[in-house]
């Protein structure tokens, strides 16, 4: 239950022969983006195939269901899911595959719309019929119901209508047409295959998968276009106009080590928070460790900065399923201690600094904390490579409430008793954001400081209820005559 759930992943590709099989490669290399559902949409140029399932990659893709060969063909995207937004179910798998009047299109969304509900009860009141509950069906409707206005760019309409965090792919039987919201929260690369075949994704991991060499990222506000004519690009908001807020968490937990996010490696930048880490909370002790996986690069760096030998004193076990799942708290604590087990001979009689990438509830970390003691860990230090989370996230982050977040319930004292540490440090929000290549003022950091730059779901809310009798086809028809 202390777990973040990560978001979404999305990989696309234009004129390979063998799309399907690397969008497969591609989905699966972004699987730690989600595990909740998986699923590849093909076209050779006239229809439109689609499979979704729940689980993994490799379980949705099992050899023994023979789906990849029926979906041959040479262009797919892809999609890996955690439901941030719509219940856990096939319905709300993706690609969200659909026919209107201008034919077949499957959607896939990395991302969270902050004015969802809006849309969608202003549809349900004008008979509009649902399937699933999530964000992506939405998008769909709108695109439906404004395929007769701008159909120069009915895409890049229906985007401009979208508020909150989008990084969408559309697959036509012609073209595929991926864009990023105008603040760039959520990441998107742009690669090219040794035969010529352009591809994007939510990671540059996807793209090393299938050996495609990375060409730049999507801009923030921009729609590229993949087809027959190769590469093509527009912007549906002016650039320069909106200031970008990517989600820096993504540096700190979400995305690979081995990607590039906004421009630079995420493992380089979390091996700096772990200096920056040891410059504001130094301590005397004997070991530095990680909490396996996201917790090791930032580790790494604090044992650097500080010169205090690293040593890996956990071990993690890639058997064990989600914890929350266990029905009783005793077995969920059984789960924790199977998925990382302590080396006692490298922490008996030892002050150990522990460096993880967050503490969310508190509860698990605890767990972790007691393991050590009986194992004989003389001293425990915690030290978190991100400030306190102390409000959740309305752009596709599985957070908990602010309620349950241990760190906007406790002080830092208070917190360390809790977690019986004999001390416990957080990186500074400054501190983090130096770690970073940007300026500060480009990221979104409203998990940490409550500084929300795109308005939140309550605000939305608030707006729609201002709105009064004025509806969203009403305005519309007024925008375009």
């Amino acid at each position: 239950m202390g777990q973040l759930k990560e978001e979404c992943g999305v990989f696309g590709i234009w004129n390979d022969p063998a799309a399907v099989e690397k969008t497969y490669f591609g989905i699966h290399s972004l699987q730690h983006r989600g595990q909740e559902s998986a699923g590849i949409a093909s076209t050779g140029g006239e229809t439109i195939n689609c499979f979704t399932g729940m689980g993994t990659v490799s379980r949705v893709f099992r050899p023994t269901r023979n789906v990849l060969p029926r979906l041959v063909n040479r262009c797919a995207i892809g999609h890996v899911r955690y439901s941030t937004a719509g219940s856990s179910n096939r319905d709300n798998a993706q690609p969200l595959l659909a026919e209107y009047s201008q034919g077949q299109v499957a959607v896939a969304h990395n991302g969270n719309l902050t004015n969802a509900s809006l849309l969608r009860d202003e549809y349900e009141a004008y008979g509009s019929i649902f399937k699933s509950t999530n964000d992506t069906e939405i998008i769909v409707h709108l695109l439906a119901k404004n395929s007769h206005i701008n159909k120069h760019d009915t895409i890049g309409h229906v985007l401009g209508h979208l508020h909150g965090a989008f990084s969408v792919l559309f697959l036509y039987p012609d073209r595929i047409e991926a864009a990023r919201d105008p603040h760039g929260i959520r990441p998107l690369c742009i690669g090219k295959t040794a035969n010529g075949a352009y591809c994007v994704a939510s990671e540059t991991c996807a793209l090393d998968a299938i050996e495609a060499e990375f060409i730049r990222d999507v801009e923030p506000g921009e729609i590229i276009t993949l087809s027959d004519r190769g590469l093509e690009s527009r912007y549906y908001v002016e650039p320069g106009t909106v200031t970008p807020a990517h989600c820096i968490f993504e540096h700190v937990y979400f995305a690979k080590q081995n990607s590039l996010i906004f421009g630079e490696n995420v493992y380089l930048a979390r091996k700096k928070m772990g200096h920056q880490l040891a410059k504001e909370w130094p301590v005397e002790a004997d070991v530095v460790t990680p909490i396996p996986d996201s917790g090791t690069a930032a580790a790494i760096g604090y044992a650097q900065e500080s010169g205090i030998p690293f040593d890996m004193c956990f071990v993690r076990s890639h058997y064990v399923g989600r914890t929350f799942l266990s029905p009783t708290q005793e077995l969920r604590d059984m789960a924790v201690k199977l998925k990382l087990s302590i080396i006692k001979e490298a922490v008996e009689g030892k002050r150990v600094v522990v460096v993880d990438d967050s503490i969310v509830r508190g509860t698990t970390t605890k767990g972790k904390i007691r393991s050590l003691r009986e194992a004989g860990a003389k001293e425990i230090h915690m030290r978190i490579s991100c400030p306190p989370l102390k409000y959740p996230c309305f752009y596709g982050v599985d957070f908990p409430t602010s309620e349950e977040l241990v760190a906007n319930r406790m002080t830092l004292e208070e917190l360390r008793i809790f977690l019986d540490a004999d001390s416990i440090g957080y990186i500074s929000l400054d501190g983090l954001c130096k770690c970073v290549s940007k300026p500060a003022d480009h990221y979104c950091t409203a998990c940490w400081s409550g500084e929300y730059k795109v308005p939140t779901h309550q605000e939305m809310g608030k707006f729609s209820m201002e709105r009064n009798q004025m509806n969203l086809f009403q305005d519309l028809e007024i925008e375009n005559g």
